[in-house]
């Protein structure tokens, strides 16, 4: 838009500040400025960009970003990690350099055993920008739940799909995996909350709106 083409991503993102956005994944019209641009607006904001599959090593976003973050929340551990698209054939290659995209369902299996194994967490999110669905083998947010663990929640972009309601569906585990989308233009704010016992701090249900 105009917008992007003035503010270049900066105007969008002073307003996700003033919102009180705690993190972001990165998605493919990030880096439509390039990855100078992208750098000095992730530095000027006060949230944290997680994005797990992107590997930056040999470009100015090195170090930049982080592969999880851990937040407690009234003494919930709540661990999130980030999963992009392929850049390869969306953004020009001079804009995203030497990133190189990794496997999203390995780096998700990765990104879960250290979050729930290691570190403990009692909540694990996935902010994902793969896509919602595809009928081709393309990865998205139905099979990335579907063929991987211990993914509570699967905040989703990039197909700008309007869900009525979230979807839950079964992991390997067969355990409930709750994917959100909730379209694009801030037409729409989703709100998922989370209940736990006081005693052991499982998940006891969930509640869901939109």
């Amino acid at each position: 838009t105009p917008y992007f083409n003035f503010f270049k991503g900066q105007l969008e993102l002073n307003l996700m500040k003033k919102m009180g956005y705690d993190a972001s994944t990165l998605g493919n019209h990030d880096f439509d400025a390039g990855l100078e641009i992208l750098k000095k607006n992730i530095l000027k904001n006060n949230f944290e960009f997680i994005c797990s599959n992107y590997d930056f090593r040999n470009t100015v976003l090195e170090g930049v970003t982080n592969n999880y973050k851990i937040y407690n929340k009234q003494g919930i551990k709540v661990g999130v990690f980030g999963l992009g698209i392929e850049l390869k054939g969306l953004v020009n290659p001079g804009l995203y350099k030497e990133t190189k995209y990794l496997d999203a369902i390995e780096t998700a299996q990765e990104m879960t055993r250290i979050l729930k194994k290691e570190k403990m967490c009692d909540l694990i999110i996935c902010l994902s920008h793969l896509g919602y669905n595809y009928e081709s083998s393309k990865i998205s947010d139905i099979n990335l739940g579907s063929k991987t663990s211990d993914i509570d929640l699967i905040i989703g972009g990039h197909t700008h799909t309007f869900l009525d309601k979230p979807t839950i569906i079964n992991n390997i585990n067969n355990e409930k995996v709750i994917i959100n989308q909730v379209g694009t233009r801030g037409i729409f704010i989703g709100k998922i909350d989370f209940n736990f016992s006081n005693i052991n701090k499982k998940i006891s249900n969930s509640l869901v709106k939109v």
